[in-house]
């Protein structure tokens, strides 16, 4: 169900086509527009068709990234023309892949590029349903039935009208079996119900069905030695795919494959929605000053520099305590703030944002060998009692360090 109906790139490609079908016309007319001469009127069909096409583009970039800001305010920087570097570039490139995509890629991107094609074949079984088109009752196809009625020959319900082939994104015949590239989009299915209407003949020649309820059907079609058909005793795929939605049973809903499957699914879920709810909100990221790596102070201490990170995850103003714990002697100094004793100091973090801090830990000297099991900077919210806790290493001038 997901590639025929739920897919974006099938989703996408539908729009890009109805936009094509209203201005160039249906396959026939697009065909005769492509085989034809430049001409006025074919410049400005393609210059409309491609003008629409990077519009859709530029509408899914700007609903993109409408979601990770304040969508009326990036509206209006937007169109005047002072939104950040970064919207534009999203917005560019969504809409170049939107329009390369869904506009002149279509199919191949189904068949060479998605992954989903190779997992769905490892899933399915005999008992999945698949669009499948019943041989064992438009086989052999004719395009001249009732000639070949009255010379007492047998013909299936297929007409070689190739109406399934043409309505086909992929491009495919399904009528050849399963294939790789087919999307289940099903829309073969309403082509040929269509055709099968119009003969007046029952629907279903194309339909939803099993392998298993093709292999039965297949089975009944050529009981007795004969391929011919006998309505009375092989039911339309179409009716037995009513009947087994009636008769679902247990033993087909609880099989192995499927409980496998689902226990799989299931375990990754729980375990996403575990991570999701237990995840910390507060996160502490340090890096240790490269140049210079230490500054010896006029006293003979060691001070070392370090970028600290806070990030505050939740959408609510925090005030957060940073610890450093070891090194006994040692005292630590945030730049531009003046609170704190020596070894703590406390921050006021904005909410769902960084908060950089420059932060010096000094040493004094002739307690140079604390510096050897390092220390630790310990971030911790007092009212949700949420911590991080980083592991740092402390710097010495060689000589010292011996």
């Amino acid at each position: 169900a997901w590639c025929g109906y739920a897919c974006p790139q099938t989703v996408w490609v539908d729009l890009f086509l109805v936009v094509e079908r209203f201005i160039e016309g249906d396959r026939n007319a697009r065909m005769r527009l492509d085989a034809g001469p430049w001409s006025l009127d074919k410049i400005r069909k393609r210059v409309a068709k491609h003008a629409i096409w990077v519009a859709i583009g530029v509408a899914t970039g700007g609903a993109w990234i409408f979601y990770f800001a304040d969508a009326p305010s990036l509206m209006s920087s937007l169109v005047a023309l002072d939104a950040p570097p970064v919207a534009y570039t999203t917005i560019g490139i969504l809409t170049a892949t939107t329009y390369v995509f869904g506009g002149l890629m279509r199919e191949q991107v189904c068949t060479y590029m998605c992954p989903w094609p190779r997992i769905q074949a490892a899933m399915l079984d005999e008992n999945s349903l698949v669009v499948t088109y019943n041989d064992w009752r438009g086989e052999p196809r004719s395009r001249h039935a009732k000639k070949a009625a009255a010379a007492g020959e047998v013909v299936g319900d297929c007409v070689d009208c190739n109406a399934c082939v043409a309505v086909c994104p992929m491009g495919i015949d399904i009528r050849d079996g399963q294939q790789l590239e087919c999307i289940t989009c099903a829309l073969c299915i309403d082509a040929c119900d269509g055709v099968m209407d119009k003969l007046g003949r029952e629907r279903g020649l194309i339909s939803y069905a099993t392998l298993s309820d093709y292999a039965a059907n297949m089975a009944l079609a050529t009981s007795g030695g004969t391929a011919a058909i006998d309505p009375s005793r092989v039911r339309d795929a179409h009716g037995a795919f009513r009947d087994k939605v009636r008769h679902l049973n247990w033993r087909i809903v609880f099989r192995p494959r499927v409980l496998v499957y689902f226990g799989v699914w299931a375990t990754v879920g729980f375990g996403l929605l575990f991570g999701l709810l237990a995840r910390d909100r507060l996160e502490l990221n340090v890096l240790h000053d490269r140049n210079p790596q230490f500054v010896v102070e006029s006293d003979g201490s060691v001070r070392n520099g370090y970028m600290v990170k806070l990030l505050n995850m939740i959408p609510e103003q925090r005030t957060i305590s940073l610890t450093i714990e070891g090194m006994p002697a040692a005292t630590m100094r945030v730049a531009g703030q003046a609170t704190g004793d020596g070894r703590r100091v406390t921050i006021g973090v904005e909410p769902d944002k960084v908060t950089p801090l420059k932060v010096f830990v000094t040493l004094p000297k002739g307690r140079f060998a604390e510096a050897e099991e390092g220390f630790s900077l310990i971030a911790e919210d007092p009212s949700s009692h949420e911590r991080d806790v980083y592991q740092a290493n402390f710097n010495l001038p060689g000589a010292a360090g011996r």
